[in-house]
């Protein structure tokens, strides 16, 4: 047809085989919205040729790794979509658990406390208490009490390619806490020859209350005879430095490490480190890990 001059394709005029090609290049969120247009828009967008797009380049392997042998027969791949949204796959050996972004089809990740080396007093890493709960999709998790840093990594070719992705610590505090001890975040983003790039560093407390004036004026006096550190509580007294961590829907905390972009993937890592900051005058701070969780950013 055409209006003012400008021809026009009419939508309705295509046949199915058409729109399905052209909702398979579009996102899994606005093909629903798109499937209420027409019976035969609705045909075209729960065939398996468009939810196949949808669907990582390498789900066959990915279904080959999960330690669940009760995966049930889907019917479509619309189905198989999700139902990997909905239902978070534990794969390579109980390490990591794997779903998919229900509005972008975009992979998402968590790895397990025992894919992380954690370093306790002296190095050791071998000191620290795992343990089964019934809350956690894993195996096992990490109790830790007397800690000082735990490092994790994650290689950029499982990941979606050209996606923005945040990182989370997924935790639970145990009944000795963090009181008001500050803990270091960092993210850094490395090639294949292991050389990292620089990433984002930034300190954040695990408490949920924010610190009383008193409580500041504590650390002062605890650290106040150290320059290096008392630079480092500046920024930690700042806002920004107080990022509350958030309940989870499964009764997990969650909050916000870093983010990177993962451009192509293919050949490099993200290196995760968390390290707590040094003050006498806490003693121990413990924390139950169940992992860190890639997922995309928001409104991208």
């Amino acid at each position: 047809m055409e209006q003012g001059g400008t021809s026009t394709t009419d939508l309705y005029a295509l046949g199915e085989d058409c729109i399905a090609e052209i909702l398979s290049h579009i996102s899994p969120r606005d093909t629903c919205r798109l499937s209420v247009v027409s019976s035969k828009f609705q045909s075209a967008a729960d065939s398996d040729s468009v939810w196949e797009r949808f669907l990582p380049s390498d789900m066959q392997l990915i279904l080959s790794s999960s330690v669940s042998h009760s995966l049930p027969n889907f019917s479509s791949k619309k189905e198989q979509f999700l139902y990997l949204c909905n239902n978070p796959l534990l794969i390579d050996y109980g390490s990591k658990i794997f779903t998919l972004e229900k509005c972008s089809g975009k992979k998402c990740f968590m790895i397990g406390a025992k894919e992380l080396s954690i370093f306790t007093l002296g190095g050791n890493t071998t000191n620290w208490i795992s343990q089964s709960l019934p809350e956690s999709r894993f195996p096992k998790v990490a109790e830790l009490n007397i800690w000082r840093e735990i490092r994790g990594k994650m290689e950029t070719r499982l990941l979606s390619p050209n996606t923005t992705y945040v990182a989370y610590l997924v935790f639970k505090l145990t009944e000795f806490g963090f009181q008001y001890a500050p803990v270091l975040f960092s993210i850094k983003l490395g090639s294949g020859g292991g050389r990292l790039e620089e990433g984002q560093v930034k300190y954040v407390y695990l408490m949920t209350r924010r610190l009383t004036m008193a409580d500041e004026h504590k650390s002062w006096r605890v650290i106040e005879e150290d320059e290096d550190i008392l630079l480092e509580w500046r920024e930690l007294l700042e806002p920004e430095a107080r990022e509350k961590p958030k309940k989870r829907g499964d009764g997990w905390m969650e909050i916000k490490m870093g983010e990177f972009f993962n451009e192509r993937g293919d050949d490099g890592e993200v290196e995760m480190r968390i390290k707590k900051v040094e003050d006498p005058y806490w003693g121990r701070n413990g924390f139950i890990i169940e992992g860190i969780e890639f997922r995309p950013k928001e409104n991208q």
